[in-house]
């Protein structure tokens, strides 16, 4: 028999969402948010010319930059205000963690609650800062001397003033995203940072599909892939939706209790445990990680190329890292193996699980409560976030070795679809719990509607 969750969600309809106006509310702000981020993607920064710029790009086809211009929405390739995206942030973000895991300061702010929050957030704020001005110099620097050899360049009039322009307007690009982010999060609906990563890789989609289709015309493509490509991409979609929704349920027993009948009766549950626990935050930490050291050494062999040993040296690391290098793609897949484990320990904790288990009677069968419990969930947890790392590790990394092969553009690769559909699913659900809270809000006024009449 059903329960009344799943009955109350199968109920879920058009004309309950129509009624449900605190969530259409916060599905406007969502996409007016959106639309904010695309518009501001094309606003050039001062003293950039457009046209030189494009012919540039068009020389690093392929490259890091390429894949970098992926998760900016393209920001990148116009070099828009926002051409950094939001990735200083998340390196940033990444930093605060690690570090209030590692520093027994930063560890004893987490613990205080709301107000350490807080302070963690403006130390991310503080990084994030430090990091878009580090990367904004050297791309300033970078697109002084840019195309110097070709007789072109992107900057109308290099100098510090130029320098000192770009830092700052990426500065405020950066933070303004990140504030963006953060009203998506608390106004809207899903993970706001999440949301403009998709957003920005959804825009680029158009894109890539006329690359495949102006490759199948040139005769650069063969038709037969060109045919088997949307197979690829409809197989891997519906497997990543299959991995996102895979659980491992561990059964959890209370103790009997009386029925209004007199019978004792045992209560069940089920702890879900995820088999990718920290969703798609292993892939975007990894690349974050990845792109921010190779954008500054990029646009910084861009200046100091062929001047000196230093210049080639920067040269050199950045073929060795290119994308779908051996060395790029074994990078990679550390990241996401390891990001998955440090996020998973985040996320939960086996034995706060434990302790709360222990004080409301619950048991695992076969289990001692307390210290044996807590061994048990970290043990279970463990060996299934090795099976989720090998999940999201296949789906990043096969596509993309693929891609490079055969020349298909970087918008189709797997750490795209993975961010599309986890995003995509992250969102449904949140709508389908507003709607869930919805009715049951309704129900509860008929209830208290009823009780009136019998009084």
């Amino acid at each position: 028999m059903a329960s009344a969750a799943e009955q109350m969600a199968a109920n879920v309809s058009l004309a309950n969402f129509t009624k449900a106006t605190d969530l259409k509310k916060r599905l406007w702000f969502t996409i007016g948010a959106l639309i904010v981020f695309r518009l501001l993607s094309h606003v050039p920064l001062p003293g950039i010319d457009p046209r030189a710029l494009t012919s540039l790009f068009e020389t690093t086809r392929g490259g890091v930059l390429d894949f970098f211009n992926t998760f900016s929405g393209g920001s990148l390739n116009r070099m828009s205000l926002i051409a950094l995206g939001v990735m200083p942030y998340i390196t940033a973000s990444i930093v605060i963690q690690l570090a209030s895991s590692l520093s027994p300061t930063l560890a004893a702010i987490k613990k205080e609650g709301e107000s350490g929050r807080k302070k963690l957030n403006q130390y991310t704020r503080y990084g994030t800062v430090l990091l878009t001005a580090i990367q904004g110099y050297f791309i300033a620097v970078g697109l002084e001397s840019w195309g110097a050899s070709e007789g072109m360049s992107a900057v109308v009039q290099p100098g510090m003033l130029f320098r000192i322009t770009t830092v700052i307007s990426l500065i405020g690009g950066t933070m303004f995203l990140m504030w963006l982010g953060e009203q998506i999060t608390s106004r809207g609906i899903g993970n706001g940072v999440s949301l403009i990563i998709m957003a920005g890789i959804v825009a680029q989609l158009p894109i890539a599909l006329g690359q495949v289709f102006e490759g199948g015309r040139t005769g650069s493509l063969p038709l037969l892939l060109i045919i088997v490509i949307p197979v690829l991409i409809l197989g891997l979609i519906a497997f990543i939706c299959f991995m996102e929704r895979a659980q491992r349920r561990v059964l959890i027993q209370y103790p009997k209790r009386q029925t209004q009948r007199g019978m004792m009766q045992a209560d069940k549950s089920h702890l879900p445990l995820k088999i990718n626990t920290a969703n798609v935050i292993p892939p975007i930490f990894a690349s974050s990680l990845l792109l921010m050291p190779l954008t500054i050494t990029q646009f910084a062999g861009q200046r100091v190329s062929g001047e000196s040993r230093w210049g080639d040296f920067l040269i050199s690391l950045n073929q060795y890292l290119a994308h779908g290098t051996p060395l790029y793609l074994s990078l990679y897949a550390g990241g996401i193996i390891f990001f998955c484990f440090f996020y998973t320990a985040v996320v939960f904790n086996p034995e706060e699980t434990a302790d709360n288990l222990k004080r409301h009677g619950g048991f695992i069968p076969g289990i001692r409560p307390g210290k044996n419990t807590e061994n048990y969930l970290d043990y279970v947890l463990t060996r299934i976030t090795v099976i989720g790392a090998a999940y999201l590790t296949f789906i990043c990394l096969v596509p993309e070795m693929l891609i490079t092969k055969l020349g298909i553009p970087f918008y189709l690769g797997g750490t795209s679809l993975l961010i599309v559909v986890n995003v995509t699913i992250d969102t449904v659900t949140q709508i389908q719990s507003h709607l869930l809270a919805h009715q049951y809000g309704d129900l509860i006024k008929k209830a208290k509607l009823k009780g009136g009449v019998r009084r």
